[in-house]
Protein backbone atom coordinates (compact mmCIF):
# COMPACT_ATOMS: atom_id res chain seq x y z
CA UNK A 1 0.00 0.00 0.00
CA UNK A 2 1.11 3.38 -0.90
CA UNK A 3 0.15 6.38 0.98
CA UNK A 4 0.73 9.61 -1.18
CA UNK A 5 1.35 12.96 0.41
CA UNK A 6 -2.13 13.58 0.91
CA UNK A 7 -2.07 11.27 4.23
CA UNK A 8 1.18 11.78 4.98
CA UNK A 9 1.10 15.60 4.64
CA UNK A 10 -2.75 15.28 6.25
CA UNK A 11 -0.90 13.83 9.51
CA UNK A 12 1.77 16.02 9.85
CA UNK A 13 -0.75 19.26 9.80
CA UNK A 14 -3.07 17.35 12.19
CA UNK A 15 -0.17 16.57 14.54
CA UNK A 16 0.74 20.18 14.33
CA UNK A 17 -2.41 21.07 15.67
CA UNK A 18 -2.45 18.26 18.36
CA UNK A 19 1.10 19.87 19.69
CA UNK A 20 -0.81 23.03 20.18
CA UNK A 21 -4.64 21.65 21.29
CA UNK A 22 -6.07 24.00 23.54
CA UNK A 23 -3.98 27.20 22.26
CA UNK A 24 -6.82 28.11 19.91
CA UNK A 25 -7.05 28.01 15.63
CA UNK A 26 -4.16 28.08 13.95
CA UNK A 27 -3.50 29.62 10.57
CA UNK A 28 -3.30 27.07 7.73
CA UNK A 29 0.42 29.44 6.49
CA UNK A 30 1.49 28.92 10.25
CA UNK A 31 1.03 25.18 9.91
CA UNK A 32 2.48 24.84 6.76
CA UNK A 33 5.68 26.86 7.18
CA UNK A 34 6.56 24.69 10.53
CA UNK A 35 6.10 21.28 9.03
CA UNK A 36 7.76 22.25 5.54
CA UNK A 37 4.68 21.82 3.94
CA UNK A 38 2.44 23.92 1.09
CA UNK A 39 -0.21 26.01 2.18
CA UNK A 40 -2.28 25.35 -1.19
CA UNK A 41 -2.27 22.21 -1.00
CA UNK A 42 -3.24 22.30 3.00
CA UNK A 43 -5.93 24.52 1.84
CA UNK A 44 -7.18 21.61 -0.30
CA UNK A 45 -6.38 18.92 2.67
CA UNK A 46 -8.87 20.31 5.38
CA UNK A 47 -11.64 20.50 3.60
CA UNK A 48 -12.44 16.52 3.44
CA UNK A 49 -10.90 16.63 7.54
CA UNK A 50 -13.38 19.25 8.67
CA UNK A 51 -16.54 17.30 6.64
CA UNK A 52 -15.53 14.11 8.58
CA UNK A 53 -15.09 16.38 11.98
CA UNK A 54 -11.41 15.82 12.72
CA UNK A 55 -10.74 19.71 11.91
CA UNK A 56 -12.96 22.49 12.46
CA UNK A 57 -12.54 25.91 10.96
CA UNK A 58 -12.57 29.33 12.82
CA UNK A 59 -13.40 32.78 10.83
CA UNK A 60 -12.19 35.79 11.60
CA UNK A 61 -9.03 37.80 11.67
CA UNK A 62 -7.75 35.35 14.47
CA UNK A 63 -9.33 32.14 12.95
CA UNK A 64 -7.51 29.16 11.45
CA UNK A 65 -8.16 25.47 12.22
CA UNK A 66 -7.74 23.34 15.28
CA UNK A 67 -8.91 19.66 16.28
CA UNK A 68 -12.65 19.35 16.38
CA UNK A 69 -12.12 16.44 19.39
CA UNK A 70 -9.02 15.33 21.63
CA UNK A 71 -5.81 14.31 19.95
CA UNK A 72 -5.96 10.76 21.82
CA UNK A 73 -9.54 10.44 20.28
CA UNK A 74 -8.10 10.90 17.00
CA UNK A 75 -6.45 8.41 15.06
CA UNK A 76 -3.55 7.82 11.82
CA UNK A 77 -6.38 5.42 10.91
CA UNK A 78 -9.07 8.32 11.19
CA UNK A 79 -6.66 10.63 9.17
CA UNK A 80 -5.81 7.70 6.44
CA UNK A 81 -9.62 6.74 6.05
CA UNK A 82 -10.43 10.35 5.48
CA UNK A 83 -7.57 11.20 2.70
CA UNK A 84 -6.41 8.32 1.15
CA UNK A 85 -9.49 5.84 1.45
CA UNK A 86 -10.14 2.30 2.90
CA UNK A 87 -6.44 1.16 4.43
CA UNK A 88 -6.53 -2.12 1.80
CA UNK A 89 -3.56 -3.19 0.16
CA UNK A 90 -5.90 -4.57 -2.67
CA UNK A 91 -9.79 -4.29 -3.95
CA UNK A 92 -10.30 -8.09 -3.12
CA UNK A 93 -8.99 -7.77 0.44
CA UNK A 94 -11.83 -4.76 1.48
CA UNK A 95 -14.91 -6.76 3.09
CA UNK A 96 -17.72 -4.58 0.75
CA UNK A 97 -15.43 -6.27 -1.95
CA UNK A 98 -18.21 -8.24 -5.19
CA UNK A 99 -16.01 -11.16 -6.28
CA UNK A 100 -18.50 -12.28 -8.94
CA UNK A 101 -17.38 -8.89 -10.58
CA UNK A 102 -13.68 -9.82 -11.31
CA UNK A 103 -13.03 -13.28 -9.53
CA UNK A 104 -14.19 -16.95 -11.19
CA UNK A 105 -12.32 -18.82 -8.32
CA UNK A 106 -13.10 -16.64 -5.12
CA UNK A 107 -13.67 -19.35 -3.52
CA UNK A 108 -10.00 -21.12 -3.73
CA UNK A 109 -8.18 -18.14 -4.22
CA UNK A 110 -4.60 -18.22 -1.74
CA UNK A 111 -4.07 -14.45 -2.48
CA UNK A 112 -7.37 -13.09 -0.89
CA UNK A 113 -5.94 -14.45 2.11
CA UNK A 114 -2.94 -12.73 2.51
CA UNK A 115 -3.57 -9.15 1.24
CA UNK A 116 -6.93 -9.85 4.24
CA UNK A 117 -4.27 -10.52 6.85
CA UNK A 118 -1.76 -7.42 5.78
CA UNK A 119 -5.00 -5.20 5.61
CA UNK A 120 -5.84 -6.07 9.30
CA UNK A 121 -2.23 -5.52 10.31
CA UNK A 122 -2.38 -1.98 8.96
CA UNK A 123 -5.99 -1.36 10.43
CA UNK A 124 -4.50 -2.81 13.69
CA UNK A 125 -1.07 -0.09 13.59
CA UNK A 126 -2.78 2.62 12.46
CA UNK A 127 -5.83 2.40 14.23
CA UNK A 128 -4.29 2.32 17.53
CA UNK A 129 -1.83 5.49 17.18
CA UNK A 130 -3.11 8.81 18.41
CA UNK A 131 -2.41 12.04 17.53
CA UNK A 132 -1.48 12.57 21.00
CA UNK A 133 0.33 9.30 21.24
CA UNK A 134 2.36 11.33 18.30
CA UNK A 135 2.85 14.42 20.39
CA UNK A 136 4.21 12.17 23.25
CA UNK A 137 6.56 10.67 21.13
CA UNK A 138 7.86 13.68 19.51
CA UNK A 139 8.27 15.03 23.05
CA UNK A 140 10.06 12.40 24.33
CA UNK A 141 12.69 12.53 21.95
CA UNK A 142 13.11 16.36 22.16
CA UNK A 143 13.51 15.37 25.50
CA UNK A 144 16.60 13.27 25.31
CA UNK A 145 17.83 15.68 22.79
CA UNK A 146 21.29 17.69 24.17
CA UNK A 147 21.38 21.39 24.92
CA UNK A 148 24.48 22.86 23.74
CA UNK A 149 25.59 26.30 25.07
CA UNK A 150 27.93 28.75 23.39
Amino acid sequence: MYISTKGRYGTKALFELALHYGEGPHALREIAERQGLSEHYLEQLVAPLRKAGLVQSVRGAQGGYMLARDPGLITVGDILRVLEGPVSPTECALDTFDFSRCCANSDVCPDRDVWVRVRKGIEEVVDHISLQDLVDDWQRSHERAPMYYI
